[in-house]
C-alpha cells in the first residue's frame, strides 16, 4: 500500500470547529478510497489540544502510529532556524514514516522546511486563492520550497489574473468533498437556509493603493442586512458571536458561547446582533450546533440549503471560489445560494448552485429554490459529483505528482 503524509493547519488548536476539521478530512478519506495509507502530520501550537486530537482522528481511523504532532521552538538567532519537537511517536519513527511516503500534501503554508524536506516529494495545496498569494507577496508569509504547487483557485496563475504568481508554477484543482461521507437527503429539510460562518476574523487586507479591505465575514452578510424579511424561508447565520472579540485582547465582555443569543449576551457584537435580529435573522452558535464533525454533518443535512456570502477578497481577486462547506451542502443535495466570485467553469450553470451580486438577486434566488427544491436539490448532488469528487480530484493530484517531474520555486 501506497503512503500519502498530508499536513493540515490548525485543527489541533480548534476542536469544536466541526467544518474546519471537515477540509482535511475529505482530502484523507479520498486517499483512503483509493487504498492508499494516510499520515497526519500536523504542526501545533500553545493552543493546541492534543488528546482531543488524537481522539477525533481515532473516531475516523488513524491508528497512533498513522498521528505525527510537532513543535516549532524558534531559536533566538533567525540564521540558526529552528528545532522540530515531536509531540506524538519518537523523532525517528516521525522521520522514517516521512521518509518512506510518496509524497506530502502541504496545507500548513507556515510549515516547518525541515518537515517538508523529509518526503520525497512535496506538494503545496494552497485553499486560499488570492489571499495566499497575497500574503506571500507582500512577505506576510514564507512558504517553504515545494516540489509542486496546486492551488483551489479557478483563476490563479492565469494570465488575465490580478492575483501574483509569487514565481511558481501553479497547477489548478478543484476543491474536494467525500461522496460517501455527505449522502444525498432527500425532502425538503427544515425549511431553514443555514451557513456556519466566522462572525470576526480580524483580516484586513492592505491593498496596493494603501486602502485597507474589511476581509471579515461580518462585512459581507450586514450588506444583506434586509434580506429576511425579502423572502419566505427562514435564513439562520451559525457564528461565534460575542465569543472572540475583534482586537487582540478581550475587553470582559464576552461570554463562553453558551448563552442565549440576544444583545446583552455577545458582547461587543450586540449591536451586529440586535440588528440582525430586527431584520428577522435567525441566529446560532456555531459552538453548539457544529463543534465536532458528526454535529456539523447533521446541521447542514437537516437545512433546505445554504444562503452564504463571501469574503470581500474573493470578489476582489475573483478567484471562482467555491467554499468547502458549501460543498457539503452540495453533496447532500441541499441546493446553495451564494454570493458571486468571479466567472466559472463549473459555478455559472444556476442549478443546485445559484450566485448572486444584489440583494435583489439573492432574494430571487432563496425564492426560486424554495418553489424548486427538488429540482434544485438533485442539481446539486449532481454538480458535486460531476466536479467535486474527493477520490477522483486527490486521485488527480496523486497521478501529476507521482508521473510528473518536480518544478521547485525560482524566486
Amino acid at each position: 500500500m501506497s503512503t500519502v503524509a498530508l499536513s493540515p493547519t490548525g485543527t489541533a488548536s480548534f476542536p469544536d470547529g466541526g467544518g474546519h476539521w471537515w477540509v482535511y478530512l475529505q482530502y484523507a478519506l479520498g486517499l483512503r478510497d483509493l487504498g492508499i495509507r494516510v499520515l497526519w502530520v500536523e504542526r501545533c501550537t500553545e493552543t493546541s489540544e492534543l488528546d482531543q486530537a488524537r481522539r477525533l482522528l481515532a473516531d475516523f481511523g488513524f491508528a497512533d502510529d498513522d498521528v505525527f504532532l510537532y513543535e516549532v521552538h524558534r531559536q533566538e538567532d533567525p540564521s540558526d532556524g529552528a528545532d522540530v519537537v515531536w509531540l506524538t511517536g519518537e523523532k525517528r519513527s516521525a522521520e522514517t514514516a516521512l521518509r518512506r511516503c510518496e509524497v506530502l500534501l502541504n496545507f500548513d503554508y507556515d510549515a516547518a522546511p525541515s518537515v517538508v524536506e523529509l518526503a520525497p516529494r512535496s506538494a503545496l495545496v494552497d485553499i486560499d486563492p488570492g489571499l495566499m498569494q497575497s500574503w506571500w507577496a507582500k512577505g506576510e508569509i514564507s512558504p517553504p520550497d515545494h516540489d509542486f504547487w496546486f492551488t483551489t483557485g479557478e483563476t490563479v496563475g492565469t494570465a488575465e489574473t490580478i492575483i501574483p504568481h509569487c514565481g511558481v508554477d501553479w497547477i489548478r484543482i478543484r476543491p474536494c468533498v467525500h461522496l460517501p461521507s455527505w449522502p444525498m437527503i432527500h425532502g425538503p429539510g427544515n425549511s431553514r437556509f443555514t451557513t456556519v460562518t466566522s462572525w470576526w476574523g480580524r483580516e484586513w487586507l492592505t491593498l496596493g493603493d494603501g486602502s485597507v479591505l474589511d476581509n471579515n465575514k461580518r462585512a459581507s452578510f450586514l450588506a444583506y442586512l434586509d434580506l429576511p424579511d425579502r423572502v419566505d424561508a427562514d435564513i439562520e447565520l451559525a457564528a461565534y458571536f460575542g465569543e472572540h472579540s475583534a482586537d487582540s485582547e478581550s475587553d470582559g465582555l464576552y461570554d463562553n458561547g453558551s448563552s442565549p443569543i440576544t444583545p446583552a449576551t455577545t458582547g461587543g457584537d450586540g449591536v451586529d446582533v440586535a440588528a440582525l435580529l430586527a431584520n428577522g435573522w435567525r441566529l446560532a452558535r456555531s459552538r453548539l450546533v457544529a463543534p465536532d464533525p458528526d454535529r456539523y454533518r447533521s446541521y447542514i443535512q437537516a437545512s433546505t440549503g445554504e444562503f452564504s456570502c463571501v469574503k470581500a477578497s474573493c470578489r476582489l481577486f475573483a478567484n471562482a471560489w467555491v467554499s468547502d462547506r458549501t460543498l457539503c451542502y452540495l453533496a447532500s443535495g441541499r441546493p446553495v445560494v451564494t454570493e458571486h466570485t468571479g466567472p466559472s467553469e463549473v459555478l455559472d450553470g444556476g442549478n443546485g448552485l445559484l450566485r448572486f451580486d444584489s440583494v435583489d438577486e439573492a432574494a430571487h434566488a432563496i425564492d426560486e429554490v424554495h418553489g424548486n427544491h427538488e429540482h434544485h436539490s438533485h442539481a446539486a448532488r449532481q454538480l458535486a459529483e460531476d466536479y467535486f469528487s474527493a477520490a477522483a480530484n486527490v486521485g488527480r493530484i496523486v497521478e501529476t505528482v507521482t508521473s510528473t517531474s518536480p518544478s521547485t520555486s525560482d524566486q
